[in-house]
């Protein structure tokens, strides 16, 4: 029998549980290097009133009748309005997944951070709540998934889809990966898809192939005086988009009847997971973390899109953060005596300027210049670059401008060998991949450590 957990012990799974997608590549900054400024315990005494502080409070649903379920996944069951699609494809995909219980634990746990805000976007749209199972296909709801195609984020928007959709991709923050602008810009663009096409399936089949191929299957099957349903497009289409609805369609009939396929899916409080906090003014990462007392990797689970160890504040710039962590921070935030933010950005002028000079002339090392730019080894910046550094006393209380947050670039290239040619050189950085430390692997699902648990460990690809 399913035992609930209670909100309070929300952090408190098993962090082991959420190993990477096994799907995707992953994409992820090297470790961060450690703030110019200790941090301090946290305060023990009693804290003052922080009523008048302003926190983003989740929308209150229209509908109540949402909150009648027991938990999300009776949301999403109540609200499907797909037609279903019943092929070998389907039952394939079905028996892939009822076979590896701890794939579909590790997913799941994952997703039980995301879902009640996805399902309720869903639900303010009037749009079909099995939508919000798209993501178990395209990243095993990892917002940190990223494809050969370079698509990234839990709704895998390629860059220029992602600026097609307002989600900023700059030097500091990629919102393809942030769980609130990803997940708007998502159903807006399947929407938009479903307008076009007047069909769910079609729509499906175009955000994931281009709405532009899809068009052009119908009209060729329209010149044949042929159907143009998803079915009928299948031959025209390529193996993953074939494969794309049925395999949503094995998650909808697990999700539907769990039981049936000897499967258990964890229960997920029917309650908003996180909210939303307004940050202005620059944070290093490690200090909202440490205000909000929760671990790095658990801070970058609900904030992924950040990709530096400081976060630029502006109107726009929120976190997010469980309640009872928001709570902590604004109350840990009213007794932080230190600056928020010890870094600031250097424009690089002459190549003459190496990393070795910067380093000592701001007073650290240049390592920790290269992991906070994520700058390979064996590379120099070219000139016109805007890296981050630490700061020093003459910058400590001026913040990054978002003129500068927005349109900084890192060039490098290779260093010259000892004939003087340089290896080819590379346009900007980018964050090393890795598939064993990704943030989403560590965080502590709002699951019981037993709903999630399996006996098998086996490693998978789908």
């Amino acid at each position: 029998m399913q035992a609930r957990i209670p909100k309070s012990a929300a952090l408190a799974a098993l962090m082991a549980l959420l190993a990477p997608a096994l799907v995707q590549a992953y994409d992820e900054a090297p470790g961060l290097p450690t703030v110019t400024t200790a941090l301090s315990p946290l305060p023990k005494s009693p804290l003052p009133d922080i009523s008048s502080l302003k926190v983003n409070k989740p929308a209150k649903m229209v509908d109540e009748e949402a909150f009648r379920e027991k938990d999300v996944w009776g949301r999403i069951r109540s609200g499907y309005a797909i037609p279903d699609v019943n092929n070998e494809l389907v039952a394939k995909h079905v028996n892939w997944y009822a076979t590896r219980p701890d794939y579909i634990a590790r997913t799941t746990a994952r997703a039980s951070l995301y879902l009640f805000h996805v399902v309720t976007e869903l639900e303010k749209r009037n749009m079909p709540t099995e939508l919000a199972l798209l993501p178990f296909i395209e990243s095993a709801f990892n917002p940190n998934a990223l494809s050969s195609a370079n698509a990234a984020g839990m709704w895998q928007f390629v860059p220029g889809t992602g600026r097609d959709f307002n989600l900023k991709q700059d030097a500091f923050k990629d919102e393809r990966r942030g769980i609130l602008a990803s997940t708007d810009a998502a159903l807006t663009y399947l929407q938009r898809l479903y307008d076009m096409f007047g069909d769910w399936q079609l729509a499906l089949a175009a955000y994931n192939w281009g709405e532009g191929s899809v068009q052009k299957a119908i009209k060729r099957n329209q010149a044949a005086g042929k159907p143009t349903d998803f079915e009928s497009l299948a031959d025209l289409m390529p193996a993953e988009t074939r494969n794309y609805v049925p395999k949503l369609q094995a998650v909808k009939n697990i999700v539907a009847n769990p039981q049936q396929y000897g499967l258990n899916l964890p229960l997920i409080d029917n309650s908003p997971y996180f909210m939303a906090v307004d940050k202005t003014s620059d944070i290093d990462l490690t200090v909202a973390a440490h205000l909000a007392e929760l671990s790095v990797d658990e801070f970058k689970a609900l904030n992924p899109q950040f990709k530096r160890p400081v976060i630029t504040g502006d109107e726009q710039t929120k976190i997010l953060l469980p309640k009872e962590n928001a709570e902590k921070f604004h109350l840990n935030l009213s007794q932080w005596t230190k600056e928020l933010s010890t870094w600031t950005t250097h424009k690089i002028t002459s190549a003459r300027e190496s990393i070795s000079t910067l380093a000592s002339r701001f007073h650290t090392s240049p390592e920790v210049i290269r992991q906070a730019n994520n700058i390979p080894q064996k590379s120099v910046l070219k000139a016109g670059s805007t890296i981050l550094v630490p700061k020093i006393s003459t910058s400590a209380s001026v913040d990054i401008s978002s003129d500068i947050a927005e349109n900084a670039t890192v060039a490098y290239e290779a260093e010259r060998s000892n004939n003087g040619k340089s290896a080819k050189g590379y346009k900007l950085a980018k964050a090393g991949k890795s598939d064993k430390s990704s943030p989403v692997a560590l965080v502590k699902a709002r699951v019981s450590r037993d709903a999630a648990k399996s006996k098998s460990h086996r490693k998978t690809s789908h």
